[in-house]
């Protein structure tokens, strides 16, 4: 049966093996045989550049070639978390990097995928802090520093988010109608596939008298899943 999958934030970390494990089962078992596999950003708890060897990843980085090596198309759009994925990885893994938004066709439905982050315009913070980062020049001034200090750094990062997610009321971190509607009307489409709240669900939306559809990816810290999408329809399921 025809099929193409989705997922988003599994947030791989050498301090999570199960989530590693995770994500090798499902390359294993559940992805061959797919017409293709996206990532929608944030596979990585961090990523600070191409030049991370990151061996814990490499069976998962095997798997992902492997499969693209035998005709599967591999797709990667940019998280909040490892934006700094560059071409050499994309090679490395045998995926096409995409566009921040990118629209798609599935079976017949033009589609916008995106990570999601950009969609939270209510949490200030947040989009400053994306709008410095996204900036080339200090993408290059990051790379340009030794890897353990990018490292030292990124877990800095790491804390403060978690610290200042906290705090926040869940209407700021989730996204905003307004740039939800603003996204699909940009693009010309009635139906958006997005991760980065992990806030899994279909949403039925109203745009403009016609009905639209916002489809939120589930994370991976416990179980993990995956948006199985057919020409009959989409459903998220378990992993």
């Amino acid at each position: 049966m025809s099929e193409t999958l989705f997922i988003s934030d599994l947030h791989l970390d050498k301090d999570r093996p199960h989530g590693l494990r995770h994500f090798e089962h499902f390359l294993h078992t559940r992805v061959p045989g797919a017409d293709a596999l996206y990532i929608l950003g944030d596979l990585f708890e961090y990523w600070v550049g191409d030049d991370d060897p990151a061996d814990h990843l490499q069976p998962a980085f095997d798997q992902l070639k492997c499969l693209s090596d035998g005709g599967m198309p591999l797709y990667f759009v940019h998280g909040n978390r490892d934006f700094l994925v560059g071409d050499t990885l994309a090679r490395r893994c045998g995926c096409q990097l995409l566009d921040t938004e990118t629209v798609v066709d599935l079976y017949g439905t033009p589609t916008l995928i995106m990570h999601g982050d950009s969609l939270c315009t209510d949490d200030v913070d947040h989009m400053a802090f994306r709008a410095l980062v996204r900036d080339p020049d200090w993408q290059a001034a990051f790379l340009a520093l030794p890897l353990a200090r990018r490292h030292a750094e990124a877990e800095a990062a790491r804390q403060q988010s978690r610290t200042s997610t906290r705090n926040k009321p869940d209407h700021i971190t989730d996204v905003s109608p307004l740039a939800v509607e603003d996204a699909l009307r940009r693009h010309g489409v009635h139906t958006l596939i997005h991760g980065h709240t992990h806030r899994p669900a279909i949403h039925d939306l109203d745009l403009d008298g016609h009905p639209a559809r916002r489809i939120v990816l589930p994370d991976w810290y416990d179980t993990g899943g995956v948006l199985v999408c057919r020409p009959d329809g989409m459903a998220l399921a378990g992993i």
